[in-house]
């Protein structure tokens, strides 16, 4: 197949790019840096000629509602229309579990883009994932203040990234799905005790402190509002066993 990735070069996309490639299939990058925009969709044509599907990994970094909200709309709205034109035959959406569910202005511009998917012209398969076991690393890098380690307390059951990608490229080899079934690691875990064991991972031996932080995101997450429900698929390992490989 010739699969095209957009966002293929970020945390999620380069993974999809590598397992496309593994088994053999045509994956085509769509990022700025190989002039392919997709917020002005200067490139989507060239680079959808021929496509049988395209996986949207698409992120960006903002936390603004407004901002969120305005790139997923103009991305993934040019990439669809390029799609159609292309008369690609499937297009995947990775999302999020529990964007409908918790406040916050990622996820506002994450539903908007789901929106963008529902009312494509191209067929979709829309899959939800928990966060990643990454994300005890990201929280950890903006939490810490000198020797001072904070960890946020939030109920998470995260998902390796290697994982969701393995689990995208097998979705875009079968048929579109419309909504499909949204994807979670082994188990629940206390994000507080990723963070810190993390920490220790990466020799850092300074305090670790466990905190409450008051925003509506981490209210959500603490009330469990970011867990998967009992359909979910539930792959990979658990944090502490993917965390001992890396």
């Amino acid at each position: 197949m010739r699969i095209a990735i957009a966002g293929g070069t970020g945390t999620v996309g380069r993974l999809v790019t590598r397992e496309a490639e593994r088994r053999g299939h045509d994956a085509v990058v769509l990022a700025r840096s190989v002039g392919v925009d997709l917020v002005t969709g200067e490139g989507l044509a060239g680079a959808l000629d021929g496509a049988d599907a395209v996986i949207d990994t698409t992120s960006i970094g903002t936390l603004r509602a407004k901002d969120a909200t305005a790139f997923f709309r103009a991305a993934s709205g040019a990439l669809l229309a390029a799609a159609a034109q292309a008369a690609v035959g499937h297009a995947l959406l990775l999302s999020i579990v529990g964007i409908d569910r918790i406040p916050h202005g990622y996820y506002a511009g994450k539903l908007a883009q789901e929106e963008e998917h529902a009312r494509s012209r191209v067929p979709v398969s829309l899959v939800r994932a928990t966060q990643f076991h990454e994300f005890a690393g990201q929280v950890a890098a903006h939490a810490r203040f000198g020797p001072v380690q904070l960890a946020p307390r939030a109920r998470v059951q995260p998902i390796a990234a290697d994982d969701v990608a393995t689990h995208l490229v097998s979705l875009a080899e079968g048929e579109p799905q419309g909504r499909s079934r949204d994807v979670a690691g082994p188990r629940e875990e206390r994000l507080s005790e990723m963070v810190r064991e993390w920490e220790r991972h990466a020799g850092r031996r300074g305090p670790v402190w466990a905190i409450d932080l008051p925003s509506a995101r981490m209210r959500g997450m603490r009330r469990g509002l970011a867990l998967p429900g009992p359909d979910a698929l539930v792959l990979g390992p658990r944090f502490s066993d993917w965390l001992r490989r890396q």
